[in-house]
């Protein structure tokens, strides 16, 4: 075994000796690395914690900037310790124009969970990819599911209409409103009553959150379901002063254990392996494409632009 494996053995075993065990958080944050930074030990990183995942149930919380998505992932964090969780954080940044990092570290909202032995929180900057995550969550996910966290929350960068990428990637879709943030058609325009699994009106002490509540479950109701269908709840919290998080807790379990007895987590997790090894695959080849096939890519756009070709034509003898 080269020296290689070696220490990313070591890394793997020491990020699954649990947070309270001296350098395991540091072996999650040098393996997460890895993955932001493409490191050419990246295969060996995944094939040796690809026989540890699967146990973690991942949650995402997404929703238009301003609705206190930071807020709420420090409030269910607390709650989730509270009943034992392990949990682990992805904070979705976005990124710096400069250094390409995450503008805003490690939130700041999150510095009560700081000294927490049970939980580990990381920022990871969307580096202009689309849709509210980083291209390199999927991976991230399946570093701190194999390190034992219970549950991991992904809390996306806040992008608006375009930030439904996370209803493919998490077990249990958060989906966050608040009073003063739009209208119910805003939200229905936004796309967000097709991916949420469980609605969260937040800053519910507030004016106008009953209409926002009462407008989602019109809305709700009116969607078309098949018998035997999950049925998205609307849960009211107020996550500033830490009231209603019982209740979503609540709401998480009940829906995990839908998914098990319905067969749909199964599914949604195969679905999500389907659509990461062909982000990979096409990856892999863009990459290939960019080292030997570039000045054959230019040839074949020249005589597509001049109409010499036709674009499957190219593509079919580029992939050849």
């Amino acid at each position: 075994m080269s020296r290689r494996n070696v220490e990313v053995a070591d890394l793997v075993a020491t990020a699954r000796g649990g947070l309270e065990h001296s350098g395991s958080a540091r072996a999650v944050a040098r393996l997460i690395s890895l993955v932001e930074d493409a490191s050419p030990q990246l295969r060996e990183v995944m094939a040796a914690l690809a026989p540890h995942v699967g146990h973690a149930h991942v949650v995402g919380l997404t929703g238009a900037p301003g609705v206190g998505k930071s807020t709420t992932t420090n409030a269910l964090v607390r709650q989730l310790r509270a009943a034992g969780k392990r949990v682990g954080v992805l904070a979705v940044d976005p990124s710096s124009p400069f250094s390409g990092g995450a503008l805003l570290g490690d939130r700041i909202r999150m510095t009560d969970h700081a000294t927490d032995a049970g939980v580990y929180i990381r920022s990871m900057a969307s580096r202009g990819h689309l849709g509210g995550l980083s291209w390199s969550t999927p991976q991230a996910i399946r570093v701190l599911d194999a390190a034992g966290f219970d549950v991991v929350l992904v809390e996306t960068v806040g992008v608006g209409q375009s930030e439904v990428e996370i209803a493919g990637l998490a077990d249990t879709t958060l989906v966050l409103l608040a009073p003063g943030m739009g209208d119910g058609i805003q939200a229905a325009k936004a796309g967000i009553l097709e991916i949420g699994d469980v609605y969260v009106v937040n800053k519910a002490d507030r004016d106008g959150a009953t209409k926002v509540r009462r407008d989602l479950r019109t809305m709700l109701s009116l969607a078309a379901r098949a018998e035997g269908a999950w049925r998205p709840p609307v849960v009211p919290i107020a996550a500033q002063n830490h009231t209603g998080l019982e209740e979503l807790v609540v709401a998480i379990e009940e829906h995990r254990t839908w998914l098990a007895e319905s067969g749909t987590l199964l599914q949604r997790r195969s679905r999500r392996a389907r659509e990461e090894i062909e982000a990979i695959a096409v990856a892999a080849l863009r990459s290939r494409w960019a080292v030997q096939g570039g000045a054959k890519l230019e040839r074949l756009a020249a005589s597509v632009a001049a109409g010499e070709s036709d674009p499957y034509t190219a593509a079919d003898v580029l992939v050849g």
